[in-house]
């Protein structure tokens, strides 16, 4: 299917100087099969649905997630561009979201797997493990014209190897911080010019990242544990009235409270607010914040804001929060906090419309490669339903059984689905001379779409 509607032929054209002509005209038939596809998202797969399962140079398609040169960076950054373009306003901040999830992926040949909590097999009583690759994935966390909710939009998706994988291969390991840290410092490199909030879960509270995140002007939002040690911020080195001491300046000032004990505390008094919730409601919740310096030995001091959150009804435990923008209030903070939830259903999206965990690549560069576009295939329909839909609104899917307020991905992926079946060539004739309602499919097209619907699973 080379010839492709207007409107996604014109978010896919930022991505061809990428790649070399004949790699990106397969590579564009690749995504188009992937967005088509029902069931598993394999190049056999794609192949098949785009009607190119006979042809001799099949083996030249698997080429382009195993050999060919491009760089998947540089698309990672090109797609982040063309989101913020479409979704942020020039004067606004950027906020993204940062997590990881699991690929559960078995085998010999696949070097990079570990064995790694599964949090979505696992819950509160029974922790669940399970072989896989583990990614990390940043999201531009912004609202979409036709749904009340924020979306997660994938844009960069990084392997990070186990420990015992680098072990065998000879190779430093790098814990989800470092690699944070080099996603935050790419970051600034695609947005020089922009405000960025990154958002991110307790495995990324570290010192490093936040000091790194501050020098570079990132605001980073995350969890923190009640028990850290926090500080009064250093005292001046000379003060009027006393003697110049010697040695190197303190890099704090004496310890404060920890936050489980400020918890803990009956005379602790707690500000009420009442917050926009999960799900679009509100809440409301006690809030207690303040300001510190986070230190531990070997590191260097940041500033940071703390916020200590409670629920009144004691529906879900106490948690701590931090910035290392001390400018922020509490609920800021916690806005930006939720935000991250968003994060969560993106990855269960990917997995049930877009094959993602159905791939069975086994070289590494394939691997490292197929992953990344399949989550990144989440953005691109979300651009291309963008430029179809225009100031229309989007179409949802309802039943007498079933009302849906507004459109999810699944309408979404069907609309972008709709738009290319229908500039399939030879053209279908929307219209027949005898009888309106009749619609004349070319014969092959419809065994295309028979194929596909018999072998569906």
């Amino acid at each position: 299917m080379d010839h492709l509607p207007a409107a996604i032929a014109k978010v896919l054209e930022p991505f061809a100087p990428v790649f070399r002509r004949p790699t990106w005209k397969r590579a564009r038939r690749l995504l188009v099969g992937a967005i088509l596809s029902p069931g598993a998202r394999t190049v056999a797969a794609a192949l098949r649905t785009l009607g190119l399962e006979h042809g001799r140079g099949f083996s030249s398609y698997h080429r382009v997630l195993s050999q060919a040169r491009w760089s998947s960076l540089a698309l990672s950054g090109t797609l982040l561009r063309s989101l913020v373009a479409a979704f942020v306003p020039a004067d606004a901040e950027v906020v993204l979201g940062i997590d990881e999830t699991l690929e559960r992926r078995r085998g010999e040949r696949i070097h990079a797997k570990g064995l790694y909590h599964d949090n979505a097999r696992s819950s509160k009583s029974i922790h669940v493990r399970s072989h896989g690759l583990r990614w990390i994935s940043v999201m531009l966390l912004t609202p979409v014209p036709w749904a009340t909710r924020l979306w997660a939009l994938p844009f960069l998706t990084l392997l990070t190897p186990s420990k015992r994988s680098c072990e065998t291969r000879g190779v430093r390991y790098k814990p989800l911080g470092h690699w944070a840290r080099q996603a935050m410092l790419q970051l600034r490199r695609w947005l020089p010019g922009r405000r960025i909030v990154l958002v991110g879960d307790n495995n990324y509270s570290t010192i490093d990242l936040l000091a790194r995140a501050a020098r570079h002007r990132v605001t980073v939002v995350t969890r923190l544990r009640l028990d850290a040690a926090l500080y009064l911020p250093a005292p001046a080195r000379e003060e009027p009235g006393r003697l110049r001491r010697r040695g190197r300046p303190p890099k704090k000032g004496p310890r404060l409270p920890t936050l489980k004990a400020r918890l803990e505390d009956p005379s602790t008094i707690w500000c009420r607010c009442s917050l926009l919730w999960y799900g679009g409601g509100t809440r409301e919740v006690d809030l207690l914040t303040g300001t510190a310096v986070w230190f531990r030995g070997g590191l260097p001091p940041v500033s940071i804001r703390w916020v200590l959150l409670r629920d009144p009804l004691g529906k879900f435990e106490p948690q701590a929060l931090v910035s290392n923008e001390p400018d922020l209030t509490a609920e800021q903070i916690v806005g930006y906090f939720l935000r991250r939830w968003q994060v969560e259903v993106t990855f269960a999206e990917a997995r049930a419309h877009l094959g993602a965990e159905t791939q069975r690549q086994w070289s590494d560069l394939a691997i490292q490669r197929t992953t990344p576009a399949l989550f990144a295939l989440f953005s691109i329909v979300t651009l291309c339903a963008r430029e179809l839909l225009g100031p229309n609104p989007a179409p949802v899917r309802t039943a007498a059984w079933y009302t849906k307020p507004e459109a999810t991905f699944s309408d979404i992926l069907s609309l972008v689905r709709r738009s290319l079946w229908r500039a399939a060539v030879p053209p279908i004739k929307r219209r027949s001379v005898d009888n309106d309602d009749v619609v004349l499919i070319p014969s092959a097209l419809w065994r295309r779409w028979e194929d596909l619907l018999s072998f569906a699973a």
